[in-house]
């Protein structure tokens, strides 16, 4: 059974920094793209960032210059840091992985999800 499990969500001010990870377990992904996704409030779950199987990464524009997605294939996890957060970065941050090695940003192209964390960031 294929599992996402997120971790390092939290409440930070303004300004700060978090770094999430998502464990993989049940499959390797080292040959599949992951992705972040995040949901507001009342807001639909939108793309955030992604890495392909080789490193290529794709980024909301809003988060380009202050978020970084990575992985450690070693490892079987992804991981997003997250600088200089503003309150509308506030949401649940879910991890989400691909079968296929290509960056996606449609949520529709992602086969397996984490239960998300949740990030809130104070003014």
């Amino acid at each position: 059974q294929v599992q996402l499990v997120e971790s390092g969500g939290g409440l930070v001010q303004a300004g700060g920094s978090l770094r999430l990870s998502c464990a993989a377990s049940g499959r390797t992904f080292s040959g599949s793209a992951m992705g972040w996704f995040r949901q507001a409030p009342g807001k639909d779950r939108d793309f955030v960032a992604a890495i392909s199987y080789s490193g290529n990464t794709e980024y909301l524009d809003s988060v380009k210059g202050r978020f970084t997605i990575s992985r450690d294939n070693a490892k079987n996890t992804v991981y997003l840091q997250m600088n200089s957060l503003k309150p509308e970065d506030t949401a649940v941050y879910y991890c989400a992985g691909r079968t296929l090695g290509g960056v996606r940003t449609d949520l529709s192209a992602y086969d397996f999800w984490g239960q998300g964390t949740q990030v809130t960031v104070s003014s």
